[in-house]
């Protein structure tokens, strides 16, 4: 990656929810064409229609079929198709999982070639996208199986960052899960993307329990003592600032999180719901661990709203603004550590 401006890749999502929505109102900041380049992987004929139905005709870009023709002046559209797609707002649709997956394939490729420095995903209707090419729970397991590297799922506000050994899984097979390995793995994943994704020198990081009030020492399960605190206790044991593990109730409800640059939990809602509660609409979810930089908004579809101009932008904006920041911090990171300064003793003088 140069020192010029970022390119960042945005693939389009179910096309009948509030991603294209979101998508163009962001797009609609005049600062953002200064800090990055947008890419959104769509067509020149989808674009259109939203703008129109949502009274953007002031929204201009740069139509494109391959990158020779990229513009940093003004938002551009990658052609991923030709045809008039027929869009039914609010509605779940094998056309919106049809096309939302021609996005996310053809963005992904960019990213591979490195045709863009980042991906931000508009959301997927996790039902409708599936297929032969597209056999995942989600965007995460999606973009590991392509991009490579071991993915962990990362709420981040300015007040929060949370992370989950378990994501997408049934509440039932949660348990089954957590080994001491795993929670270990995690921590050190967590570890890692505070200090190269976010620049924090030293994190400090918090663990939640499995059970209520973290198993009471045994008496509400033994997952708490017998794999989490002893990942805890390793992680401990390599210099790093490991705390727990704690009841997630009372972490949350006293404010605990705010001590911490860091939080993993056990599992989807033990993260999420508190996330969401605290920094809807401000959160950004990134996939922390592949070799590539992916962030998202905090939010679904919006079925319910799709089409009737009333869907915030503002999470889609900041997991823009996040993308570019963690490409930064990552470019930054790699620079420092190329050439590290050798540790020796100093002599005293007298």
């Amino acid at each position: 990656m140069s020192d010029e401006k970022i390119k960042i890749g945005i693939s389009q999502g179910d096309i009948n929810g509030i991603g294209l929505e979101v998508i163009l109102k962001t797009l609609m900041e005049p600062s953002l064409i200064e800090i990055c380049t947008p890419v959104l992987f769509s067509s020149q004929k989808t674009v259109s229609y939203y703008r129109k139905v949502l009274g953007l005709e002031e929204f201009n870009f740069n139509p494109m079929r391959d990158f020779t023709t990229l513009s940093s002046r003004k938002a551009n559209v990658f052609i991923c198709y030709e045809e008039e797609v027929n869009i039914e707002m609010g509605k779940s649709s094998e056309v919106g999982g049809k096309y939302a997956l021609i996005s996310i394939e053809k963005a992904t490729e960019a990213l591979k070639n490195n045709q863009i420095d980042a991906l931000v995903t508009a959301p997927i209707n996790k039902h409708n996208i599936q297929s032969p090419e597209f056999n995942f729970v989600g965007h995460t397991e999606y973009l590991a199986a392509k991009l490579g590297g071991d993915p962990l799922m990362l709420l981040c506000s300015d007040d929060l960052k949370v992370a989950v050994v378990t994501g997408h899984l049934p509440i039932k097979n949660v348990s089954e899960k957590i080994t001491t390995e795993k929670v270990y793995s995690k921590i050190i994943a967590l570890y890692k993307s505070l200090i190269e994704d976010f620049g924090i020198r030293k994190p400090k990081i918090a663990v939640l329990g499995l059970n209520p009030h973290a198993g009471d020492n045994g008496i509400i399960g033994n997952e708490d003592k017998d794999f989490i605190l002893p990942a805890i206790q390793k992680a401990s044991g390599e210099n790093k600032i490991i705390y727990g593990p704690y009841p997630a109730d009372g972490f949350f409800g006293n404010a605990t999180y705010k001590q911490f640059d860091g939080v993993l939990a056990m599992y989807h809602d033990q993260g999420l719901v508190p996330f969401k509660t605290i920094s809807f609409n401000t959160g950004v979810n990134f996939t922390a661990g592949l070799n590539f930089v992916r962030t998202s908004p905090d939010h679904g579809i919006g079925y319910d709203i799709a089409g009737k101009n009333m869907a915030n932008e503002d999470s889609f904006k900041r997991a823009i603004y996040a993308a570019i920041d963690i490409c930064k911090n990552r470019k930054l990171y790699s620079k420092v550590s190329e050439n590290p300064l050798a540790h020796g003793h100093i002599k005293k003088e007298r």
